[in-house]
């Protein structure tokens, strides 16, 4: 008798499941699948039924780093991560031997091929294209396994060392470039700006004097000795020679 209740006890342990809520939980009675059940408490029925439990939450999965060759015949290294979550627990069980084996296999070879259509230019300036290239593609065979990418991110890109140092050269030269053309577009402006003053002062003789004196007076306050004569001081001054000469020929 106590056998017997020992062996009911038994049974009735092995047939009491509890599935939490991120679970689910798919049930198979003599090897064929019956439905998905959960979450909460689940009888089974001992030695008939079994239960295989999947998670409903999103899975972070680091794509390992990998040697790739873009388009342009630059050798780089390339990890990434990818966020997924499965949709349906009967596929994901039944379709595919191992969900999560096959989509971090699927995951690595799909960043190899998409990167691989790239230009390195192209990979440093649209990752976000790049990574949503990669989640469709990536997201396409998932489907009939039951599984939904919802996102893809490229996290790290290791370059070569000749290459950092081309492009930091390639960087450089383009600052320079900017700097000249920065500054040549400030002499073209300043130039412009004195041709407006000059034609002002050639219009109004008496503003040239008083500029004249301004820089003097500028000067002067350096306290050196240099003795500056402008063009037109001496051309006012000799006009004033001439006009005392015609002033002493006329007496």
């Amino acid at each position: 008798m106590w056998i017997f209740i020992f062996i009911i006890l038994v049974l009735l342990v092995l047939s009491v499941k509890v599935v939490k809520e991120y679970d689910r939980g798919v049930i198979f009675f003599l090897g064929r699948c019956t439905g998905v059940r959960g979450p909460g408490l689940i009888l089974l029925i001992p030695i008939f039924e079994r239960m295989i439990k999947t998670t409903l939450r999103t899975i972070t999965m680091e794509i390992p780093s990998q040697k790739i060759i873009t388009k342009d015949n630059v050798s780089i290294d390339i990890a990434a991560v990818a966020y997924y979550h499965i949709v349906d627990p009967k596929k994901s069980v039944i379709a595919i031997e191992n969900v999560y084996e096959a989509v971090n296999q699927i995951s690595q070879t799909t960043v190899r091929n998409v990167v691989g259509q790239f230009v390195l230019d192209q990979l440093l300036s649209k990752t976000a294209d790049i990574n949503t290239k990669i989640k469709n593609v990536i997201d396409l065979h998932t489907e009939p396994w039951g599984v939904q990418v919802t996102a893809v991110e490229i996290k790290d890109i290791t370059l070569p060392e000749n290459m950092q140092r081309a492009m930091a050269k390639e960087a450089e030269a383009e600052r320079e470039r900017r700097a000249k053309i920065v500054a040549a577009e400030g002499e073209f402006q300043a130039a412009v700006k004195l041709g407006e003053a000059s034609d002002i002062m050639a219009k109004h003789p008496v503003a040239l004097q008083l500029r004249t004196l301004q820089t003097m007076a500028e000067i002067s306050v350096e306290k050196n000795s240099t003795i500056i004569f402008p063009a037109q001081f001496m051309s006012t001054v000799q006009e004033a020679i001439k006009t005392l000469k015609a002033d002493s020929v006329g007496k």
